[in-house]
C-alpha cells in the first residue's frame, strides 16, 4: 500500500488512531508494518504490500477462497480430468471450462495464459448485449472521472476488472479493496503483470465495516460491488460516513415481475440490490442523493456450465432468461 494512505486511515473497530511500525518500504511503499490503534490496542498487519483491515466481526464467507481451493483439491484428485482441462487446445473447450482453466493457470502463475484464456471464455459465457452494457457502464464512469483526479477507492473489487480499466485509462491513484486477502494477492500479481500495479494500492476489508477516516475518500466506485456483500446491514450509511463527494456504483437489476429469478435472488439473500426501487429506497434512507444514469437494456441468459468439469457453474443469476437494466447510480 502507498504511503498516502496512512493519511486517511483509522482503525475500523473503535475509530481510534493508528500508529504504524513499517519494517519494509519499497519506494512509496509500505510492503511490511504493522498498525496499532492506540485506544482499543488492536493490530492490523500490511504483508506483500498489502493492507489487512478485518475485523473479528461481522461474519463473511470467502467465496474465492472456496472455488479456487475446491478446484485445485478436485483437479488434484482427478489427474485425467486435469489433462482434458489443461492439455487440450484451449478452443476446443466448452466456455465454462475456459474459465476455470484460466483460474488454474493464474494459481500456477502462468498470467499470459490466463488471460488469454479468459478473455476467450468471456466471449461464450455472456452474450453481446450483456457484454455491450456492461462495457458501456465502464466507459461512462471513467469518462466521468478524466476530468477530476485524487485517489479512486473501489469497493469489492474482486479480480479486478473494473479497476483494471481505471488504471489503464486515468493516471490516477487507485485503492482496490476485497475482504479476501487471497483475491487480492491473486490481483498484485495481475497487475504487476499488466504493468499497472505502480498506481493500484491493495486494502482488505469489510465494506460494512471500513478502516477509513470519516470523509476521507473524495471518489469511491465498485462495479456490481454491492450484490457481493452478504447481509449489507447499514452498509450504505457506513459508505456515507467515509465518502465526502461522489460513489459510483455500476449496478444491474432485474425486472420487479420476474417470477423465476426473483426466487432464486430471495434464497441468495440478495433482494435489495437486485431491484431497483428497493436499492433507491436504501439510499436515500442511508442520505445518500441518487442519480441514475447511463442506463441500458440487454438480455442475459444463465451462464453455461462445464462439459469437463461437469455441471459446474460460474455465475448464480440469472437462473432464467431475462432482461437486466443496467446503470450507474451516482450518489452524493
Amino acid at each position: 500500500m502507498h504511503d498516502y494512505l496512512i493519511e486517511m486511515l483509522e482503525c475500523p473497530v473503535c475509530h481510534g488512531e493508528l500508529a504504524w511500525l513499517a519494517t519494509e518500504r519499497r519506494g512509496g511503499r509500505i510492503e511490511t508494518a504493522e498498525a496499532r490503534c492506540i485506544v482499543c490496542e488492536a493490530t492490523y498487519p500490511i504483508r506483500e504490500g498489502i493492507g489487512v483491515f478485518l475485523t473479528p466481526d461481522p461474519p463473511r464467507n470467502d467465496l474465492w477462497e472456496q472455488v479456487d481451493s475446491q478446484l485445485l483439491q478436485y483437479l488434484r484428485v482427478h489427474p485425467k480430468v486435469e489433462r482434458q482441462l489443461m492439455d487440450v487446445p484451449l478452443e476446443t473447450l466448452a466456455p465454462a471450462d475456459q474459465f476455470f482453466r484460466a483460474l488454474v493457470l493464474e494459481e500456477r502463475g502462468d498470467y499470459a495464459q490466463a488471460k488469454a484464456a479468459k478473455d476467450l471464455a468471456d466471449t461464450g459465457i455472456y452474450v453481446p448485449e450483456y457484454r455491450a452494457c456492461r462495457e458501456s457502464q465502464f466507459n461512462y464512469v471513467v469518462e466521468r472521472l478524466s476530468t477530476s483526479d485524487g485517489p479512486i477507492v473501489d469497493l469489492a473489487s474482486g479480480r479486478g476488472s473494473l479497476v483494471e480499466e481505471l488504471a489503464q485509462r486515468l493516471e490516477r491513484p487507485i485503492i482496490a479493496t476485497d475482504f479476501s486477502p487471497r483475491v487480492l494477492r491473486r490481483d498484485r500479481e495481475w497487475f504487476e503483470f499488466l504493468g499497472l500495479y505502480d498506481q493500484i494500492s491493495l486494502l482488505a476489508f469489510d465494506a460494512r465495516r471500513t478502516p477509513f477516516k470519516d470523509g476521507a475518500v473524495e471518489t469511491m466506485t465498485t462495479f456490481a460491488g454491492l450484490l457481493n456483500i452478504e447481509e449489507p446491514g447499514n452498509l450504505l450509511r457506513e459508505l456515507r460516513r467515509i465518502v465526502a463527494s461522489t460513489f459510483l456504483s455500476i449496478s444491474h437489476f432485474f425486472p420487479e415481475d420476474d417470477k423465476a429469478n426473483a426466487v432464486k435472488i430471495r434464497e441468495v439473500g440478495l433482494s435489495a440490490p437486485s431491484f431497483r426501487p428497493s436499492t433507491l429506497e436504501h439510499f436515500a434512507a442511508a442520505g445518500w442523493h441518487v442519480e441514475v444514469a447511463n442506463v441500458c437494456t440487454g438480455k442475459a441468459y444463465p451462464t453455461p456450465t462445464g462439459v469437463v468439469l461437469e455441471g459446474a457453474g460460474i455465475d448464480t443469476l440469472p437462473v432464467a432468461e431475462t432482461v437486466l437494466e443496467w446503470c450507474v447510480l451516482v450518489a452524493r
